[in-house]
């Protein structure tokens, strides 16, 4: 039989639950464990149905264990498999069935299939078995102490790869569709973002059509708030789908998307929590790279080849963990790399976990190449890492933080090959943030590794060509240009090769005129000649206020300058900015990083007592 949830009762209408009332799902969870049947569970992604049996099993029935099963990354031989075992009586060698070691807890424990749609056909079939029979293979679950047997997903055909239609299975089951109003949710977000008052967060979030609710679920509402306590964009709690920000825009009869509201519904969230929503912050990366160890988050970076995002997330892990991150390339990742069931001494199954996921140490995953994975499987795995924080059902102890990276499926107007998600796997991220190159800080390395060429190449880069232009040239291709022109070679082949003897469409002749010694402007320069460069500025100062041509140079010159070029020309740099209208001086503050706020703010103070 099929239970539905009532749209138009008090009990479910969207803001009403009462703390203290159990929700439809808890009451369904303790009637299925009373009567001894199975329980499937359909219901939209991210409403809080695997949490809601976390906490309640925790909270109603501390007795009983819960063993969670993440069926969309089994393997056949997970669940159960032949092995070769001593049998006590006779002492001879005999093939017997060995089930996961998790099924025997030793105590009564409640069996969650999780995603129980999204497993292959012979994973079904044993699924089959459970869900009919509360049996595996030979052995009995209830034996082994099943007190309750549930199956969860979500009925959607984006989001699963097979749809359960077997009357000879749904007649074992009793099947319950439910809503986000059918769980707890809004208690736990209440308990976890103390002392915020979030009712008018829920009344907001109540008040949005049906359509939107489904995109802005519990789980994603959850991913925002954590957000906007660390005072990141609250656009970095939506999830990144094919690697485009979800958009909160209700369908128009015609199913295309209507107007974006997701800047309005998310300003309207800060204001309801009295806390900014700021477009951008300095240094994004390393930033919330430092929150998730904090937070124990996991966090998605996409952005453009070559710009560094890799190295940056390693270096700000090394920083935090005081060790080494565990690092793994997705493209080169097999599941036997993560774990392996094995059997075990007491005629069950175990699984081995790869040795980097144990022992006391703190530790952090990168998760190279996130969507370009070596195969499904391996993949599968990583879903129950990220989401559970778990690899086979055991937990990665002292694990602090992941940190996904990945590139856009397009870029520059081509097509990577990269693989494509769904909603339910891009929400499994605290936050989703999209990486612009002016967002690594590499150029500082390139200076302290690379001396003036990389300030030459660097200043080419700035100033001598276009936003297309610096699109082509990565990171890792400067440093490729600073290499070919100390051994001699041809700076062309350090850009992109797109094939047919075609390189990237980015004219070289500025950088080999710089290279080459031509007279050029930069804050090198500006040091070299600073008297007649006041003498410049005060002759624009008389002709305006708002300055002029030589003024917009040193301008142009301060504010592309990396923090280190600063420093080590203060004396002039703080002569020149004594002379630039004030609201160029102004511009220095904004968006920069705490300590480039430093230097000017000093600047500025000097200025004052001068």
């Amino acid at each position: 039989m099929t239970l539905r949830t009532g749209q138009r009762t008090p009990a479910t209408a969207p803001g009403r639950t009462r703390p203290d009332e159990p929700s439809r799902l808890e009451t369904f969870i303790d009637a299925m464990i009373e009567l001894g049947q199975t329980g499937q569970i359909f219901g939209e992604h991210g409403i809080g149905k695997t949490a809601t049996f976390f906490s309640h099993l925790a909270r109603a029935h501390p007795d009983t264990a819960l063993v969670y099963v993440p069926a969309a990354n089994l393997t056949p031989d997970d669940l159960l498999v032949n092995a070769p075992v001593r049998d006590p009586r006779t002492g001879e060698l005999v093939l017997r069935q060995l089930v996961m070691s998790r099924l025997k807890p030793g105590r009564p424990f409640v069996l969650l299939i999780d995603d129980s749609l999204q497993a292959g056909d012979t994973i079904q079939s044993q699924l089959m078995q459970i869900a009919c029979n509360w049996t595996l293979g030979e052995h009995d679950l209830r034996a082994l102490g099943c007190v309750g047997v549930f199956l969860t997903d979500n009925e959607s055909l984006a989001e699963t790869s097979a749809r359960r239609g077997d009357l000879a299975l749904l007649d074992r089951m009793v099947t319950m569709r439910i809503t986000a109003n059918d769980t707890s949710w809004r208690r736990h977000l209440a308990a976890k973002y103390r002392p915020w008052d979030l009712r008018p967060v829920f009344s907001l979030w109540a008040s949005l059509s049906p359509a939107l609710r489904e995109l802005l679920s519990p789980r994603t509402l959850d991913h925002i708030l954590a957000n906007a306590r660390e005072g990141f964009p609250l656009r970095w709690g939506l999830p990144l789908v094919d690697g485009a920000r979800l958009r909160l825009a209700e369908p128009r009869p015609d199913g295309r998307p209507g107007p974006d509201r997701t800047a309005e519904i998310l300003d309207r969230v800060a204001g309801a929590l009295g806390v900014p929503n700021p477009a951008r912050i300095p240094d994004p990366v390393r930033q919330v790279v430092r929150a998730a160890l904090r937070n124990r988050w996991t966090v998605l970076l996409q952005g453009p080849p070559g710009c560094g995002k890799t190295e940056v997330v390693r270096q700000t892990l090394r920083e935090g963990l005081g060790r080494e991150p565990l690092y793994f390339s997705l493209p080169v990742t097999n599941v036997e790399d993560l774990c392996a069931p094995v059997p075990s001494a007491d005629g069950t199954l175990d699984n081995l976990l790869a040795a980097p996921f144990t022992g006391p140490e703190p530790k952090a995953i990168v998760w190279d190449e996130y969507n370009r994975p070596k195969d499904r499987a391996a993949f599968a795995k990583l879903m129950e890492i990220t989401q559970e924080w778990s690899l086979a059902g055991r937990r990665i102890e002292h694990l602090r933080a992941q940190i996904a990276v990945q590139n856009p499926p397009y870029h520059l107007g081509r097509k990577l090959l990269v693989s494509r998600n769904n909603i339910a796997q891009a929400s499994r991220f605290t936050a989703s943030l999209e990486v612009d190159p002016e967002d690594i800080p590499a150029n500082e390395w390139l200076i302290a590794r690379y001396g003036a060429d990389a300030e030459t190449v660097l200043e080419w880069w700035k100033h001598d060509i276009d936003d297309e232009g610096r699109a082509w040239i990565t990171k890792r291709t400067l440093e490729r240009l600073i290499k070919l022109h100390r051994r001699g070679l041809p700076l062309e082949m350090a850009t992109v090769y797109l094939g047919d003897g075609e390189y990237a469409p980015v004219p070289l002749t500025g950088l080999i005129d710089r290279l080459g010694g031509r007279p050029v402007t930069g804050l090198r320069e500006l040091a070299r000649d600073v008297a007649a460069w006041e003498a410049r500025l005060r002759r624009d100062a008389e002709q305006s206020a708002e300055g002029g041509n030589d003024s917009d140079v040193v301008h142009q010159i301060l504010a592309n300058a990396e923090l280190s070029q600063l420093k080590k020309h203060r004396a002039a740099v703080s002569r020149l900015v004594a002379l630039l209208p004030a609201k160029l001086r102004a511009t220095y503050l904004v968006g920069a990083s705490q300590k480039q706020q430093r230097f000017w703010t000093e600047v500025f103070m000097e200025m004052r007592r001068g």
